[in-house]
């Protein structure tokens, strides 16, 4: 989850605007800056554009473009007990808007207490080359390929009695970020998301498909038409099975959004304190234990081809696995569970401390890799008798001592026998732990880019294998579809 870089403007000084003058992202960064009395400051200057697409009923229903500019400012003050903090996110800021921002993050900061993750704003980074560039922005072009293909997708669904529903959505996001240590950088981040649904005219079969994608060059609509037409196909035949353990195929999707969940528990603090299911019975964590007997390595890298972030910590507010003060600080590749065992757990330079563990703090993409080069349909193929599912959605932790999470299955949950799909179950609500999943997983197929269909409002960039859980426990029959 690059493009090219702008062209160098150059720009009138900000201390020689009018009151009502609009400021550019970097000139607002600069200003902000400037105003601040506070004793350390930070701003982040987030400039956004999005692009979309809707259509239902084999027909687009919406499109549009939208712009929007977030700027936030941490202030932070030194004491005799020590630093504190104050966070203020405002957004459509305007000039004469900037000082009261600037005022009433110093406020907090002066009203609060020390900040317990206190430490020394990040310094000495160098600063990037285009920081005083225009903002990305995307437009409705970056449809410019994919709406024809769409339309094609349209009318062979028509002719083969479908209908398709969905969206796409594309995104830039420029973020501009400065310091009072100096710190002039900035990041571009597209992503986009194809998500699409093909329903029979009587709207009792659903199949669902989705992509993550940078640009919308490399999506393909009449391929996924095709894939959701064939899945249509299976459900023709309805089997009821009762709740259970079965044999499970977790498709690419299914893997992410449960891992992500699994990242966004993996905080090394928590972990120390006894709180989550990598603590360590007895005091501290569980770093260096094996989690899975298959060679599975979960890893986060900014420079991953194709899901590409932010290679500096981007932090708005401070949490158990980020902080405010850490802003700016580089990013680099960490392996999570390095060939089945736990490496690292996500740590900011204040918790690093606490834990005595090395600072890692979370990335933006994650991928799963255990060396399989079967691809999904490989595996089905050479299943006995288990069950292929589609995706997952309305996950909810259950238990964070195990990370017992809770769901539905959702858009075509599909027997399997003899290596063929033979027909369409029922839906089933899940309880399963990730962490758990991956020490009882048997195989890991091909890892591929794909797209969590619950988590990506929050989360797009994702590369998963497919796995084969022998015992996989659905809990429940849902109603679901």
């Amino acid at each position: 989850m690059s493009p090219a870089a702008k062209p160098h403007k150059t720009h009138t000084s900000p201390t020689s605007r009018g009151p009502r003058a609009s400021y550019a992202p970097h000139e607002i960064v600069e200003r902000a800056l400037e105003l601040s009395r506070a004793d350390g400051c930070v701003v982040i200057a987030d400039e956004r554009s999005s692009a979309n697409l809707r259509w239902a009923g084999n027909a687009l229903t919406t499109n549009g473009v939208t712009r929007g500019r977030t700027l936030t400012v941490i202030a932070t003050v030194d004491g005799a007990e020590g630093t504190a903090s104050g966070v203020v996110s405002r957004s459509a800021v305007t000039a004469e808007e900037l000082e009261p921002l600037v005022r009433a993050a110093e406020a907090a900061a002066r009203t609060a207490g020390p900040a317990e993750d206190a430490q020394p704003l990040v310094a000495d980074v160098p600063g990037s080359p285009d920081f005083t560039a225009a903002p990305a922005e995307t437009t409705s072009d970056v449809f410019a390929a994919f709406a024809p293909a769409l339309g094609e997708a349209f009318g062979r669904a028509r002719a083969g009695g479908r209908e398709l529903y969905g969206f796409a959505h594309h995104e830039l996001t420029s973020t501009y970020l400065g310091t009072s240590t100096g710190l002039r950088l900035r990041h571009d981040q597209p992503s986009g998301t194809l998500e699409l649904n093909a329903k029979s005219p009587d709207r009792a079969r659903s199949a669902w498909a989705g992509r993550a994608t940078r640009d919308f060059t490399d999506v393909d609509p009449v391929a996924l038409d095709a894939e959701l037409a064939r899945r249509l196909g299976w459900a023709e035949r309805r089997v009821e099975l009762p709740a259970g353990r079965y044999e499970t195929l977790l498709p690419p999707t299914a893997v992410a959004d449960l891992l992500i969940y699994q990242l966004w528990s993996s905080a090394a603090r928590d972990a120390a304190e006894g709180r989550t299911v990598f603590s360590r019975p007895g005091g501290g964590t569980r770093t260096g234990e094996t989690l899975s007997p298959l060679p599975l390595t979960l890893r986060s890298d900014p420079g991953e081809p194709g899901l590409e972030s932010a290679p500096f910590v981007i932090a708005h507010a401070s949490g158990d696995d980020s902080s405010v003060f850490d802003n700016g600080l580089p990013l680099g590749p960490v392996d999570w569970v390095r060939e089945g065992r736990l490496e690292r757990l996500v740590t900011t330079r204040h918790s690093a401390g606490l834990t005595q563990s090395p600072v890692a703090p979370a990335a933006g993409n994650l991928i799963l890799d255990g060396g399989g080069t079967r691809s999904l349909e490989e595996m089905v193929a050479a299943t006995s008798r288990g069950l292929l599912l589609t995706c997952l959605w309305y996950i909810r932790e259950v238990d964070p001592a195990t990370l017992l999470l809770t769901g539905l299955t959702r858009d075509g949950v599909y027997l399997v026998e003899d290596g063929e799909v033979v027909g369409e179950v029922n839906n089933f609500r899940f309880n399963e732990s990730p962490v758990d999943l991956l020490s009882r997983a048997v195989e890991a197929g091909r890892t591929e880019r794909t797209l969590p269909r619950e988590w990506n409002d929050y989360f797009t960039r994702a590369a998963m294998p497919p796995l084969r859980v022998p015992d996989f426990n659905m809990s429940s029959v849902s109603q679901g579809v």
